[in-house]
């Protein structure tokens, strides 16, 4: 080896510090100097390998093939199908569950029935004895005995209900027009000539209006309508819904609350007239609420049957035409004259008013009225289950002269509503019963009496020889009148006209 090559020595220089001891290697040609320095051959040591930290491996996701992962939805469904079919049925329990419960019934009813019949039978026998004292029996009754009511719908023999509808204004028109009439109201008018003293013309007028089927009994059609609609007539023609026309007759009035109910017997109408009409349904006018939606359906100006819509404006409005208040519900639904007596309905269908053009304001546009059905749902019912009476059955009091007084009368002159007797016939029942000229009538029986039209329609279906209570006010010499009873027996129309008593205005 050249000793020369300086690459294989390193010259020995100290470091500073605490030194690691080395490990000691000799070498052949220790201490050989060149230039004064000393150096030492060395060989380089083999040393152990760095171990440096392995990075983890990155996580690779595994995507399965298509193949595989159809394979695995076809297994789900299969699973699912099988739980499917493993899971009991619920419709067999419960039919199991039903038919137990009627065999117990049954079992507990024949278990009984048994005990009860041949047991306990004196226990049952005090049961009906019982029964019989708190309920007894109802006889079996003819159509027509009983009073007529409203309420008495689910028994119609010949006539049909209009339909329940809840849809729209057309469904509603369509199932109460059958319900709906036409009335004509023919009245005389006579001209009189004041130079000669005769009656030297007579023409008949034709007035139009409306009518509403409420019911019927063994051998009429009921009618309800206004008083102002028959009001006069000399003769009344009903038009049904499928044109067909035919005579009615009044059978009563209240003119305080402007009713009246007409009827048509069943003889004078076709089957084929009797399976069209229907009887309306009777609503509650006590639940209609401002706002909603008012159906008037009537005979508007003669031409036939109109549909008007609007809504419920107003409720208990105090309405005074003709002497007369009513406490009426008011409308935007157009109420034309024609209009008179038909219904006012809500959207079920259902009569909540009867409509009365008679009491429409014609100087604003608008504004209409009806009167509510519940609040004269008792005098419909009574008015509809008078009895029509010949002439010769009709009840006589000997009014010959009045005058209806009115609210205007009654608070310009002083005088109590009702209808003040001018003259009376001698000898009348009225005289024979303590009836005085100069008497205002105010009541008879339980009716309200407001007009001449009033005692004319109470003696129509009143038979002679019938003692009524007469309220009335008679006036004493101090100006005061005070309220008595009379009983008075009504008597038979006469033959011949009758004296006039001497009028006799104060009491002692």
């Amino acid at each position: 080896m050249d000793e020369n090559d300086s690459s294989k020595y390193s010259p020995q220089v100290p470091v500073a510090g605490p030194q690691t001891p080395q490990p000691e290697t000799v070498f052949p040609n220790a201490g050989a100097s060149v230039n004064g320095a000393n150096y030492y051959k060395t060989t380089p040591v083999e040393q152990a390998p760095v171990q440096r930290p392995v990075a983890a491996p990155q996580y690779q996701p595994q995507y399965p093939s298509e193949d595989e992962y159809i394979r695995r939805l076809d297994l789900m469904a299969r699973e699912r199908e099988e739980r499917k079919a493993k899971k009991p049925s619920i419709l067999p329990r419960l039919i199991g569950w039903v038919f137990l419960a009627m065999l117990v019934g049954t079992v507990a009813g024949g278990t009984y029935f048994t005990l009860e019949h041949f047991f306990f039978p004196e226990k049952l026998a005090q049961t009906r004895e019982t029964d019989e004292r708190t309920e007894p029996r109802k006889e079996p009754t003819k159509p027509g005995d009983q009073p007529f009511s409203l309420a008495q719908t689910d028994d119609l023999s010949k006539l049909n209900l209009s339909p329940v509808s809840a849809m729209d204004v057309t469904s509603v028109a369509a199932s109460v027009m059958p319900a709906v009439v036409a009335i004509n109201n023919y009245v005389t008018e006579t001209s009189f000539d004041i130079w000669s003293g005769k009656n030297v013309s007579s023409e008949e007028l034709v007035g139009s209006g409306s009518g509403i089927i409420i019911g019927q009994n063994a051998e009429e059609v009921l009618i309800v309508t206004n008083y102002h609609v028959v009001s006069g007539a000399s003769r009344l023609s009903i038009e049904f819904c499928d044109k067909t026309v035919t005579d009615a007759k009044i059978k009563g009035t209240a003119s305080s609350t402007d009713l009246a109910v007409v009827a048509v017997p069943f003889s004078q109408l076709s089957a084929s007239t009797v399976s069209k009409i229907r009887v309306a349904r009777i609503g509650d006018s006590d639940s209609v609420k401002v706002g909603e939606i008012a159906i008037a359906i009537g005979n508007a100006l003669g031409y036939g049957q109109s549909v008007t819509v609007g809504y419920v404006s107003a409720l208990n409005r105090d309405v005074n035409v003709d002497g007369k208040t009513l406490c009426l519900i008011q409308t935007d639904a157009a109420i034309n004259p024609g209009n008179s007596g038909g219904a006012l309905l809500n959207m079920n269908g259902e009569v909540i008013a009867i409509n009365s053009a008679k009491y429409s304001d014609y100087s604003v546009e608008g504004m209409g009225f009806a009167i509510p059905i519940t609040n004269v749902r008792d005098i419909i019912e009574e008015l509809s289950s008078r009895e029509i009476l010949p002439d010769e059955e009709k009840g006589y009091l000997g009014i010959v002269g009045s005058r209806d007084i009115t609210d205007g009368y009654s608070q310009m002159l002083g005088l109590p509503k009702g209808v003040y007797v001018q003259e009376l016939a001698a000898g009348s029942p009225a005289v024979e019963g303590g009836l005085l000229s100069g008497d205002v009538i105010i009541k008879i029986d339980k009716e309200t009496i407001t007009s001449m039209d009033d005692i004319r329609s109470f003696l129509n279906y009143t038979k002679a020889g019938t003692e009524i209570t007469m309220t009335v006010a008679r006036r004493t010499r101090n100006g005061v009148y005070n309220e008595i009873e009379l009983h008075i027996t009504l008597g038979h129309y006469p033959d011949e006209p009758q004296p006039v008593q001497e009028e006799d205005i104060y009491a002692n």
